[in-house]
């Protein structure tokens, strides 16, 4: 049985809070992967630490940190057509995509996200990049934010 939700400063917060360890990272939306690394590389100093084709989720992705350490980058280009990515692009361009929350554990942080209200997009977690475990919650119920669950493993 999730928490009730508990008080912090005059604001109720969710049991979801429980389970948010860090900002993991941003996810962009990109249709030229190769200039977008170039960008990110050559003017802002990042560097690419991981890369892997998610064949599940159709789409080829790149990490990349900060000179300064903290969050990291993820650049996301569709493999095919018919990728949520290509779909994204179609709809906004290229831009900022999501916002995703490293939680202790996925599974619980989706049931509190539930017990709040707040519209899970996958029944259950699936695999994410580097074999993490990741979900969503809909950004409909996150101000117009579609937020990302990162469970690292």
């Amino acid at each position: 049985m999730p928490a009730l939700p508990h008080k912090i400063e005059g604001t109720f917060v969710s049991e979801l809070a429980e389970y948010l360890i860090q900002l993991d990272h941003v996810g962009i939306a990109v249709s030229d992967l190769n200039t977008a690394i170039e960008f990110y590389q050559g003017t802002l100093g990042m560097v690419p630490i991981h890369q892997e084709e998610n064949l599940e989720q159709q789409v080829v992705e790149v990490m990349l940190q900060p000179p300064g350490g903290g969050a990291l980058i993820q650049l996301l280009a569709p493999l095919t057509s018919e990728s949520e990515i290509a779909k994204f692009l179609d709809r906004n361009g290229v831009g900022v995509q999501q916002i995703a929350y490293r939680v202790s554990d996925v599974t619980a942080a989706c049931a509190a996200a539930r017990a709040a209200g707040i519209r899970v997009i996958y029944p259950n977690a699936k695999r994410g990049t580097n074999d993490s475990l990741i979900n969503f919650l809909h950004p409909k119920d996150c101000g117009g934010v579609l937020i990302e669950l990162v469970q690292v493993n």
